[in-house]
């Protein structure tokens, strides 16, 4: 009788950290996981270069802070020559920190976690776990190299095609997005017109502690005012409301945001599909709502619900998303009236918005 032992594929970890002993701490965290395998460290920008090409991780967990190079020119660069997926693990939860850091999502990293609370801290174990869990779904997804950003500008533009939009009576724009989201949510957001006449809600899943800093960064990029939404906050045409952490968003009647404790939806909250159905009993078919990247299918099936109530739906297409889980489940779902890139998401809003008959596909 012949035995086989199965084969074990570990995941190769490379950790970008300028205090040694985070540094010790993280290597630490990561090898205690017997799917995990720290194949090197790092104490610099420059550092982390040079090991990537050495080892070939399958992820890298990057500090932003850190001499010679920081982690966002370091992200820049590995993206750009050697791309692997790369997550943010940020010692610092102030929002200007925290929007310095999100530079590195535009550069291409895929997430963004706060530094695990030490042992002996009550959310050591919940901390680590989420460090753990996100770096193994990280090692999943396939990244491409980000060009230059002349050499990316060249390569756009495609011959649009005219397509015909009937809508009328939009009453506001909803977006759900999940990995990948935030520089989507930037592209689509820098490209709307000061003067949108309808407001824009915002579900993105995010690592808790990290939503003010991340509409600090939106902001910075948008022509429309950017916000954290609040309790009874009634919502404004050409504003941007984005959900807060650990509470579930809706609208009410008469355009007012209601926050509340109710259950997380398959361990999300805020979710996606929560403010859908809220939209759906209010507003039925005048929205416009849709699904960007990220993994599962929060919001798909309430997407579809929409759109078989007139609502004009999108999704991001495969091409430009980091993860199609979250679009790809709407569009089997025959959720989507249009499958679109970031780009074109943007002149969709702003076309229907607006109430014009074509746009550009």
């Amino acid at each position: 009788m012949h035995f086989f032992a199965e084969k074990i594929i570990l995941i190769k970890v490379l950790v970008a950290e300028d205090s040694p002993t985070v540094r010790e701490f993280l290597v630490y965290l990561l090898n205690s996981d017997p799917d995990i395998r720290v194949v090197g460290t790092a104490s610099d920008g420059e550092q982390a270069i040079a090991a990537v090409k050495r080892y070939r991780p399958d992820v890298v967990t990057m500090d932003i802070h850190m001499p010679n190079m920081d982690g966002f020119e370091a992200t820049r660069r590995i993206m750009e020559t050697e791309p692997v997926p790369i997550v943010i693990v940020s010692g610092s939860t102030d929002p200007h920190d925290v929007a310095m850091t999100f530079r590195a999502m535009e550069a291409g990293a895929l997430a963004v976690l706060c530094r695990p609370n030490g042992i002996g801290h009550p959310d050591h174990e919940a901390t680590a776990r989420d460090l753990v869990q996100t770096v193994k779904l990280m090692s999943e997804v396939k990244v491409v190299r980000r060009w230059p950003k002349t050499r990316r500008e060249s390569a756009l533009g495609s011959a649009p095609q005219a397509v015909s939009v009937k809508a009328s009576g939009v009453s506001l724009i909803a977006i759900g997005a999940s990995t990948g989201g935030p520089p989507v949510l930037q592209t689509i957001l820098s490209m709307l017109p000061g003067d949108l006449p309808v407001p824009v809600l915002i579900v993105q899943h995010m690592t808790s502690g990290f939503i003010q800093g991340f509409v600090t960064w939106l902001a910075q990029s948008s022509r429309l005012p950017v916000t954290v939404a609040r309790q009874g906050e009634i919502i404004l045409p050409g504003h941007v409301y984005v959900a807060p952490d650990e509470f579930q968003m809706k609208v009410e009647q008469g355009g007012v945001i209601v926050l509340t404790r109710d259950d997380a939806e398959s361990g999300l909250r805020p979710s996606v599909s929560y403010l859908f159905r809220s939209l759906s009993s209010v507003y039925g078919g005048r929205v416009i709502a849709g699904l960007l990247t990220g993994m599962g299918r929060d919001g798909a099936e309430e997407l579809k619900r929409l759109r078989d109530q007139g609502a004009v739906t999108f999704a991001q297409d495969k091409e430009s998303s980091v993860v199609h889980g979250m679009p790809g489940e709407a569009i089997k779902l025959d959720a989507a009236t249009f499958v679109l890139t970031p780009d074109k998401i943007s002149a969709l809003i702003a076309s229907v918005a607006n109430n014009k008959k074509e746009i550009t596909r």
